[in-house]
């Protein structure tokens, strides 16, 4: 699971504050076996596997239905036919990961908050989201509402909302991201504590008797529409023996006018309180208001899958060493009917994933270190298909190199640019600046740190347990166009399609911007799996001491 952390992990601040760009003048020459795999990238077979994965027949690719039946068959199928080999050592491509579904239905559930005789009901979906992720029929939770500033206990900046506060029993109002406490280049950044999984985790440590996050959409990076799309299906959790009996009663988002009335109800000003929130010596406030909570369940168990092939490498002495590409085909199924079709959010990684190990077995000799191409389930409801991977791995994380991740890449055309999230964490950066150098490009970092994409995505999975990743994101200086399209573009299809059932192939998808990143991609991981030595985590990079670890656990397993 994810777990608390201490402090931002960018800690090569002088190159993010400064702005720069990483890439040198003079392009390295591209050997001839790799302009060669090159060739294999289309633009046409690109867009084939996006259309099929998005399709009406795949109704949005939800864990546990027909969608993953058929990603399942449809990834095997292509990693036969490119030339993987079965990268489960059991001889398939199939890593079974064992689900629990939650659906809270919307018609039994009840939440009302109740004040000096006055009682207030929000609407769900509306005004609300609601759910358990303990694996129970029923879950009722009643409390007193505190509010509890953002919900955030963070030694490393010297802030704690709750002040020795017993709130074990309360249930948690919080505020979506973090406090003013970290800059870089001018922006707040948004650390773990700012996002919605270590306040849920927070809440529970705390005994809380449930926690209502208030969304904004600037904070928290996206519209409320997403946080409705998101969580008012079926909700998955990794099978557990103590059925998540140590997660709160319950969880839950309240939109920004929801949490204004129920502050009046209180006789509290919210944006008087927000504002409080902002200064280290918050204390939390009760707000005088009962909040009582009826959730009914429909349980299932899912066995659901991640699809795993490899290229073993070519160096007897580095093949067991190993570089994962990762992408996750699943996205948000149906609800209410809506297909979630996920074109660019997966489909767009997915492809890539595919092609990329096309391209692998096009070259004349494979790279020294194995190469494994691993297409997660489960990343939509909290990185689980990673996160299990990462907990039972097929092959031993201390000897894993790196994870490249893609999720939701570019489709609008060819940039100059490539983002690297969390630029700064490892030496990876200079693989990154190497291959973007070879193709005439350069590496940003995230122009966004407040949003905190570091943590939304598979490749965080694997950097919790040591692994060092490159976690790619769209360039925003697209060629041919004027300055300021690509955030432009990125912005709009935050509002209008992520999380939508509009995520769509549009007729304005210019894949060659895709094939572009493919081709960097390649670079990094073909470097990566021929290197001498694996790369490191920069010195004071918290994540290092998860890698030192799992490196000493390693050797004393080999010790006799």
């Amino acid at each position: 699971m994810h777990t608390k952390i201490g402090r931002l992990p960018v800690p090569a601040a002088a190159i993010l504050a400064a702005g720069m760009v990483l890439a040198a003048q003079t392009p390295a020459p591209i050997p001839p076996g790799v302009q060669k795999a090159f060739a294999t990238f289309s633009t046409a077979r690109l867009l084939e596997h996006i259309r099929l994965l998005s399709s009406d027949k795949f109704q949005g690719r939800g864990p546990g239905t027909v969608g993953e039946t058929l990603s399942l068959r449809y990834l095997q199928d292509q990693f036969r036919e490119v030339g993987l080999t079965p990268g489960n050592p059991d001889g398939t491509y199939l890593e079974k990961v064992p689900l629990e579904g939650i659906y809270a239905d919307p018609k039994s559930m009840r939440l009302t908050f109740t004040a000096g005789g006055q009682t207030f009901s929000p609407r769900f979906g509306d005004d609300y989201v609601a759910w358990t992720k303990r694996i129970v029929p029923e879950a009722a939770s009643r409390g007193e509402l505190v509010f509890a500033g953002y919900g955030i206990d963070a030694p490393a900046f010297r802030w704690n909302d709750f002040k020795g506060a017993n709130l074990k029993g309360k249930i948690l109002v919080v505020l979506v991201n973090n406090p003013p406490f970290k800059f870089l280049a001018g922006k707040k950044v948004m650390t773990y504590y700012g996002r919605w999984t270590y306040k849920f985790e927070e809440a529970a440590r705390l005994g809380a008797a449930g926690c209502l996050i208030v969304h904004e959409t600037g904070p928290a990076g996206y519209p409320w529409a997403v946080v409705h799309g998101s969580w008012t299906g079926e909700q998955f959790t990794l099978a557990n023996l103590n059925k998540n009996m140590n997660r709160a009663p319950f969880e839950a988002w309240i939109t920004h006018d929801t949490a204004e009335k129920l502050f009046r109800m209180a006789g509290k000003n919210f944006d008087q309180l927000e504002a409080a929130a902002q200064r280290r010596d918050f204390h939390p406030v009760p707000l005088g208001v009962t909040g009582q909570v009826e959730i009914h369940n429909a349980l299932r168990e899912v066995d659901s899958h991640n699809v795993i092939g490899k290229i073993i490498g070519s160096d007897p002495k580095l093949r067991n060493e190993y570089v994962i590409y990762t992408a996750h085909w699943d996205h948000l199924g149906m609800h209410n009917g809506q297909i979630f079709h996920g074109a660019d959010d997966n489909g767009s990684g997915v492809s890539s994933l595919i092609e990329l190990a096309r391209a692998f077995r096009a070259l004349p000799t494979p790279p020294r270190r194995t190469l494994l191409f691993l297409s997660v389930t489960a990343e939509e409801q909290g990185l689980l298909g990673s996160e299990y991977y990462a907990e039972h791995p097929l092959y031993p994380l201390a000897r894993t190199a790196a994870d490249i991740n893609m999720d939701a890449l570019n489709v609008w055309g060819p940039t100059r640019d490539i983002v690297s999230i969390g630029m700064g964490e490892s030496t990876i950066d200079r693989t990154i600046a190497a291959a973007a150098r070879a193709l005439g490009r350069v590496v940003r970092p995230d122009p966004d740190p407040g949003k905190g994409f570091f943590f939304r995505s598979d490749h965080f999975s694997f950097v919790q347990h040591g692994v060092p990743a490159f976690d790619p994101d769209s360039g925003v200086d697209y060629i041919g166009k004027p300055a300021g399209w690509g955030q432009r573009i990125h912005d709009q299809f935050t509002a209008n399609d992520y999380h939508k059932p509009t995520d769509v192939i549009e007729p304005d998808w210019n894949l060659a911007g895709l094939v572009d990143d493919a081709k960097l991609f390649f670079l990094v991981g073909y470097d990566l799996a021929n290197a001498a030595t694996m790369p490191t985590w920069n010195p004071g990079s918290e994540f290092r001491a998860a890698r030192l670890a799992s490196l000493k656990a390693a050797r004393m397993r080999s010790e006799p």
